[in-house]
């Protein structure tokens, strides 16, 4: 049984989301004019429909990011934009809030978003029985349990493979809400994350100073792409809806010939869109944005996947510090990569934060920094702006083409040409034209071969070309210029009207919810929502337990990345010596922060301190 795979890439922007089509993404995800998660990545419905008739044009998908809560006063005027999204081609809508179901909706499919804590096969069992047509797993399971989810399960599953992670669980993230004032599950985190903190023992005693402790690497799945596949993931997701159009390019392209070598290899895989790609740069996902990678807990393991020095990209390991001449100013690296002038370095101080180096010149392996920096010999360097590469990423523009084949030949009024793509999409136009005798006979049998074969500017490449005319008449070489044109124009415009989007109506059922109780970690905003969960076998609703507002002792962060275990601390990975005086405590400028760990679950709950 052939299995489509999906390349899904994210766009803050039209520019980004033509560019991600370009580069090979099956489907591409964006923000529309309100209610993403990512409220700095908003769009109008202008530049959505642009980029929905691009990617159709090669069958790709564009689904709008619709995730995150409504309140009562908001979700009439959601449902509206849901329908405008419906009228104009979008493919799916990603969505969070469940009070969506309980409206008057178009028939358009629903993707349920990370957002709601998709994590265990009971979650995933309802989503699939309540309508959703696809499932955002979430970014901390492990092989075992995605094989699981998929043995219960028939609905398309999603996964994270690159980029930026959330420490906390998604969706259950309450610490920018109750801080600041800024909802996470409202598009407006505040990334606490991202902060530095002091670590604290029960004692008062400092473990840990001003360092970003809750700070992770960034995901890289590229090595765990087939092993994904067999446990049943088919489509494979990169985060990065405020990244720049570089990162997407890059990244996409990166993606996009891994998926492509295990599909060559494996008969019964095929892309999920057309178009074949080929590229001006070699993609290499260390010189985009990255915090050092990590596969987070895909296999298993339980590992160092914070990065707790620096919230910077690092990017791409150029190699150690070979030679420092003081006099001089410059430095050597033991590195196989060309460094050039403009290069932004990076390296790891003594004392743990990152320092940056600017490259003013480059003579032969000699590096001449616009200030030399106190570094030793050995010290590792990385490439954070590779200068040469963005220029490269700068001038890839269009490296996707539709391979197709012509056909040329007489009609009575003139010249047929048809148009067959590697769909085995047909289409056929008449040029009418008077018919001439030839001066030298078989010359237009040539001229149209060499001319229909010229599609530079478009989105074709031509693989062959049949051509069944007299040699006794001519033609111009400007008529089957206009021939090929048109002929490409037309077959462009039958494949966006031909392209039909899924279409599926949500029908009400009853599917028992997975619990009997509901608060404020089910972020239900609105009557709506609350109804649907009644409707699905809730027992009862305390609204005042779905304020996380009015929840006193409210867990702020729920995650599987532990503070212990990144430090080494954690007693089931390396015996300690001597006893660890809990409650842990986190501080920043904003306030006290008590740790919690359920070691049997490996999980670490953030809260405010509550002693002071």
């Amino acid at each position: 049984m052939t299995q489509k795979l999906e390349l899904l890439a994210p766009a803050r922007d039209l520019s980004c989301g033509l560019a991600a089509i370009n580069h090979g993404a099956d489907a591409v995800y964006i923000g529309g004019p309100e209610f993403s998660a990512r409220a700095a990545a908003a769009n109008s419905l202008g530049d959505i429909e642009k980029l929905i008739t691009y990617a159709h044009q090669f069958g790709s998908r564009v689904y709008v990011a619709l995730n995150t809560i409504f309140t009562d006063h908001e979700i009439d005027r959601v449902v509206k934009l849901v329908h405008r999204l419906h009228q104009i081609g979008v493919d799916a809508l990603i969505v969070q809030d469940m009070g969506l179901l309980e409206c008057d909706l178009p028939p358009i499919p629903l993707h349920a978003s990370t957002q709601l804590n998709n994590r265990t096969v009971e979650k995933v069992q309802f989503l699939e029985n309540v309508g959703f047509q696809q499932v955002v797993l979430a970014r901390e399971l492990d092989l075992g349990t995605i094989k699981k989810i998929r043995l219960t399960t028939e609905i398309p599953l999603e996964f994270f493979i690159h980029g930026a992670l959330c420490v906390s669980y998604s969706g259950q993230c309450y610490i920018s809400e109750l801080v600041a004032g800024r909802s996470a599950n409202r598009g407006q985190c505040a990334q606490f994350c991202r902060h530095k903190y002091t670590l604290k023992d029960g004692l008062g005693q400092i473990l840990e100073k001003d360092r970003h402790l809750l700070s992770l690497k960034d995901l890289n799945l590229s090595a765990h792409l087939e092993a994904l596949i067999d446990a049943g993931i088919s489509s494979f997701k990169i985060e990065g809806r405020l990244k720049d159009i570089n990162y997407v390019k890059n990244i996409t392209a990166f993606y996009r010939l891994a998926l492509d070598r295990i599909i060559a290899e494996k008969p019964h895989l095929k892309r999920s869109s057309a178009g074949r790609c080929t590229f001006d740069f070699t993609p290499d996902a260390s010189r985009s944005f990255n915090r050092g990678k990590t596969n987070y807990f895909l296999t298993g393991k339980r590992n160092r996947v914070g990065a707790i020095d620096s919230t910077q990209s690092i990017g791409q390991e150029l190699g150690r510090v070979l030679h420092i001449d003081y006099k001089q100013k410059f430095f050597t690296l033991e590195t196989g990569e060309a460094v050039h002038n403009g290069d932004g370095l990076c390296f790891y101080t003594s004392g743990g934060g990152l320092r940056g180096i600017q490259v003013n010149r480059v003579e032969g392996e000699k590096i001449y920094p616009r200030e030399l920096p106190d570094f030793a010999i050995h010290t590792l360097v990385y490439r954070n702006n590779d200068t040469a590469f963005i220029k490269s990423l700068a001038r890839s523009e269009l490296c996707r083409l539709l391979t197709v084949q012509l056909e040329v030949s007489e009609r009575d009024e003139g010249l047929q040409l048809v148009v067959i793509d590697e769909d085995s999409m047909r289409s056929e136009i008449i040029l009418k034209t008077e018919k001439m005798q030839a001066r030298q006979v078989g010359a237009s049998l040539i001229l149209a071969e060499k001319q229909l074969k010229k599609s530079g500017g478009t989105l074709f490449a031509i693989e062959s070309v049949g051509v069944q005319l007299s040699p006794e008449l001519f033609f111009s070489a400007a008529l089957f210029n206009e021939l090929r044109r048109k002929g490409l124009e037309h077959h462009l415009q039958m494949r966006v009207q031909r392209y039909q989007p899924e279409r599926v109506k949500i029908k009400t059922n009853t599917f028992p919810w997975p619990a009997k109780e509901v608060d404020y970690r089910d972020n239900i905003a609105n009557k709506k929502a609350e109804k649907f969960y009644l409707r699905h076998g809730v027992s009862r609703i305390d609204r005042s337990s779905l304020q996380v507002t009015h929840t006193g002792d409210c867990a702020l962060m729920t995650t599987r990345y532990c503070i212990k275990a990144q430090l080494g601390l954690c007693h089931k990975i390396k015996k300690q010596h001597g006893v660890l005086r809990e409650p842990l405590t986190l501080a920043d400028n904003t306030g006290e922060y008590t740790l919690e760990f359920d070691c049997e679950k490996c999980e670490m709950t953030v809260r405010i301190r509550k002693d002071k």
